[in-house]
């Protein structure tokens, strides 16, 4: 097998255990076992598959601290980023998880064997110690460091792995190989000298500039390697950025260019993180790594500035480049030049020459209003693929959520306003009635705090949707809690507009207008647990709009709705 980094040998473990799957997979199902998350699967695919060789499992407190602290394992290979499995304190005590215990690690999806663990050790991590080491700052504005103390749980198990079977793809099979795969690809290709690119953005015209300049600088051919795993939150999904990558390919020179699709769970950990990158691409058998301006960087911290410098990735992998074993590549920004209609780099572009570029923002908006996106930034075949996934606003779904008391007058005004949409025929509109949800989703819930923030729950899961597919959504639960508004919000908002309006009308109204006599029954100690009586109403403190109908008539409240959508595009004025 082919020399991998840091003098090891590339660690296929699905090859090194394919003569023992039956067997593995008898004992698999008699063991205990433990159900993996998005990010841990992502992991474990690449310690299996080699691309995180020399790993052949997750790290144990030795490897880990030695990580953490020197970006080495213990045994002084060089090492950037700590590759654990982490387990809660139940998980630990329901599966007896102690050293030398072996454990089935199964597929979320299907829940499918993947591979059996040998426990070396349950260890408790310092994330505080972690997060500052290898992020830089012990600051949840950090993906990684807000993964860390909020969803990442209490233990890490460390221990090596077997592989039982192969995770399950069905999408773009055909651009997924594995290390040793894609080094037996470029065998066949006759490739011996090859620049890889990473990405997890969509590439326009001077991307493929800049990595056609850096394959014939290194008289390479050149590998479009992006991720394909989970990058950073908002991040564009990964079927439409492959769909982007495949109607690039063909802009290649025959021959130059291919395509393969990586399964990484990125930290977005700048330095550190590149180094990583590279070991991993050392992994698949290129010689070149491109390492761009602020490579894997999550942006700004809690204070506002960049977590890292704009070239300490860069300096980083050339101060360990002798150990990672393949040549660095700086990313070199081009920019267009109109007069002569060429990318240059920018440092080589002439005093005075003008230049054009198009920002990811202005990008955005011009998909979202459908404006014009020109030749010279990007192909059409590739704003094709990306006005597909990005309508504009106008053909976007969206959800409009209302919250307020019981006979606050907010299911007259929510069924006003589908009526009012209706009539505008651009799109389908569904009602979701805070009663007829009770009923038909959520009957077996009480009106604990908890059953409440589950039934908005499902109430966001049905109007996110409806508002992907292209829908309007009008949702009309009381929603008394910020949390479970909030959340609603962010879950909806992945896909389109959302809207939370405030019907503000007060108590003493409400209890006029209640032609049930609930809130008199609540008073009498009747009804348990009713908002308003004897449970809380949390009032909004970022409602997109707040009407009384004390103040303003049912029409009127629609209309200023109508309003809201009409500026963000959503509907037509009029």
């Amino acid at each position: 097998m082919a020399n991998a980094p840091h003098g090891g040998i590339l660690k296929d473990l699905y090859l090194r255990d394919a003569g023992k799957q039956d067997q593995l997979r008898a004992e698999a199902s008699t063991l205990p076992s433990l159900v993996l998350t998005d990010r841990q699967l992502c992991d474990l695919e690449l310690i299996l598959n080699g691309g995180f060789s020399p790993l052949e499992g997750f790290l144990n407190q030795k490897d880990y601290n030695s990580v953490v602290k020197d970006i080495r394992l213990a045994n002084g290979v060089l090492w950037s980023m700590p590759i654990t499995l982490d387990v809660s304190q139940k998980e630990v005590t329901d599966l007896k998880i102690a050293p030398k215990q072996r454990i089935t690690l199964l597929d979320s999806r299907d829940y499918e064997p993947l591979a059996i663990l040998t426990v070396e050790d349950v260890y408790k991590p310092d994330k505080s110690f972690e997060a500052k080491n290898v992020f830089g700052a012990d600051d949840s504005a950090h993906p990684a460091v807000h993964y860390l103390h909020t969803i990442a749980k209490e233990f890490y198990v460390g221990g090596s792995l077997q592989a039982v079977q192969p995770l399950s793809h069905y999408d773009y099979v055909s651009n997924r190989y594995t290390p040793s795969e894609l080094r037996a690809h470029f065998k066949k290709l006759q490739w011996t000298r090859v620049v890889a690119f990473q990405t997890r953005n969509p590439m326009h015209r001077a991307h493929r500039e800049l990595t056609v300049r850096a394959a014939r600088q290194r008289k390479a051919h050149l590998l479009i390697h992006p991720v394909v795993g989970l990058t950073k939150p908002g991040d564009i999904d990964h079927y439409t950025r492959v769909r982007v990558y495949k109607a690039l390919m063909p802009k290649y020179p025959n021959g130059m260019a291919e395509l393969s699709l990586l399964p990484l769970a990125m930290r977005m950990g700048g330095p550190r993180e590149a180094v990583w990158h590279a070991l991993i691409r050392k992994n698949h058998g290129v010689t070149h790594f491109i390492v761009g301006r602020d490579h894997a960087g999550p942006g700004k911290n809690s204070q506002g500035v960049d977590f890292y410098g704009p070239y300490d990735a860069q300096e980083l992998c050339e101060k360990y480049k002798s150990e990672i074993g393949i040549e660095i590549v700086p990313f070199q920004m081009v920019t267009y030049c109109p007069d002569s209609d060429e990318y240059l780099p920018a440092d080589e572009v002439p005093e005075g020459v003008k230049t054009l570029n198009i920002s990811g923002t202005e990008l955005r908006r011009r998909l979202k209003t459908g404006l014009p996106i020109p030749e010279w930034f990007s192909y059409p075949e590739v704003v094709r693929v990306l006005r597909q996934s990005h309508p504009p606003r106008d053909q976007q779904g969206f959800t409009v959520f209302f919250t307020g008391l019981h006979a606050s007058g907010k299911n007259a005004i929510a069924r006003a306003l589908q009526v009012s949409l209706n009539q505008e025929s651009t799109r389908s509109v569904s009602l979701l009635l805070g009663e007829n949800v009770r009923q038909e989703l959520s009957s077996e819930l009480g009106f604990s705090k908890r059953d409440r923030d589950t039934n908005i729950a499902r109430q966001a899961f049905v109007a996110g949707e409806l508002t992907r597919a292209g829908a309007a959504a009008i949702v009309a639960p009381i929603a008394p809690y910020d949390e479970a508004r909030q959340k609603a919000r962010k879950e909806i908002e992945k896909y389109g507009g959302f809207y939370l309006i405030h019907v503000a009308t007060p108590l003493s109204e409400c209890e006029r207008l209640d032609r049930d006599g609930v809130y008199e029954r609540a008073r009498k100690g009747e009804i348990k647990e009713f908002t308003g009586i004897n449970d809380p109403y949390e009032q909004p403190k970022n409602a997109d709009l707040t009407v009384d109908i004390t103040k303003q008539s049912i029409a009127q409240a629609v209309h200023e709705i109508i309003l809201l959508l009409e500026k963000d595009g959503y509907i037509g004025s009029k």
